[in-house]
C-alpha cells in the first residue's frame, strides 16, 4: 500500500508517496559506509522478526552487541511473490522482515525478543509509523518450539504487567526466509541522507539507542 511521509526538510514539511521511502529506491546514489564497525561476531545462530520497515529494523538490530549482521527480506508468503514490488503492494502474505545472525553466548533469544518488543510498536495492527498494510505487520517467525514458546511467554509477560493493553504481533513458524534485492542492504546506514532514512529510520533508531545502551556495541551512538 503507498503511503504519505511528511518529511522534515529545513524547516519545511513535504508530503511524498512511497513504498518504505519517498521515492523511487532502485535510482539511489549510495553512500559509503559512515558507521563505526565492531568487531566482527561469529553467527552462531539465526532468528526472524517483523515490525515495519526493513531498513529500520536491519539497522537496530545490527545496532546490538552479538548480533553479526542482519538481513532484509520477507516472510510469510511465496516465493513467486518474494519480491520488492509485489511485497510493497500488500497484496501479498509477506511481511518485510529481517533476518538476524547472533552469537547466542553474547546475547540470547530474549534479548532480541527484548530489542524487538522495545523498537516498535507491537499494539498497531498492519501499521508502523507512517507505513500501513500487511507487509508492515508485528510478526515473530519462530524456527523452533523453544522459540515459540518463549515468545509467547514474553507477549503474555508484557500484558500481564501492562506494558500494553493489547499486542498484536503474529507468531508464527518460519516456512521460509527470502532475502531482499541487494540494494535494499544496509540501506539505513549508506543512504543517511534519502528522506525516508532520515524522516523515519534514523529517529526510531536513535530513540532505540537511547533507550537500552546496555545492549549496544561499542562505539554505537
Amino acid at each position: 500500500m503507498y503511503k504519505l511521509l511528511a518529511i522534515l526538510f529545513s524547516s519545511a514539511i513535504l508530503m511524498t508517496s512511497g513504498k518504505c521511502s519517498g521515492e523511487d529506491i532502485t535510482n539511489i546514489n549510495v553512500e559509503e559506509e559512515t558507521y563505526v564497525q565492531s568487531p566482527p561476531v561469529e553467527a552462531k545462530a539465526s532468528a526472524v522478526f517483523a515490525s515495519g520497515c526493513f531498513w529500520c529494523v536491519e539497522a537496530i538490530f545490527e545496532s546490538v552487541n552479538g548480533v553479526a549482521e542482519a538481513v532484509s527480506g520477507y516472510s510469510g508468503g511465496k516465493k513467486s511473490t518474494a519480491n520488492y514490488p509485489a511485497v510493497s503492494s500488500g497484496s501479498t502474505k509477506h511481511a518485510e522482515a529481517v533476518e538476524v545472525f547472533y552469537d547466542p553466548d553474547i546475547v540470547s533469544y530474549q534479548t532480541l525478543l527484548e530489542v524487538f518488543f522495545g523498537s516498535h510498536d507491537p499494539t498497531t495492527l498492519n501499521q508502523q509509523g507512517p507505513d500501513r498494510g500487511p507487509q508492515y505487520r508485528s510478526a515473530i517467525f519462530y524456527k523452533s518450539e523453544e522459540e515459540k514458546t518463549l515468545a509467547e511467554a514474553y507477549i503474555k509477560k508484557l500484558l500481564d504487567e501492562g506494558v500494553y493493553d493489547y499486542i498484536s504481533t503474529e507468531v508464527a513458524p518460519l516456512e521460509k526466509f527470502y532475502d531482499a534485492e541487494d540494494y535494499h542492504q544496509d540501506f539505513e546506514k549508506k543512504n543517511p541522507n534519502q528522506p525516508y532514512v532520515r524522516a523515519v529510520s534514523v529517529p526510531r533508531l536513535k530513540k532505540f539507542l537511547k533507550k537500552y545502551p546496555e545492549l549496544l556495541k561499542e562505539n554505537v551512538h
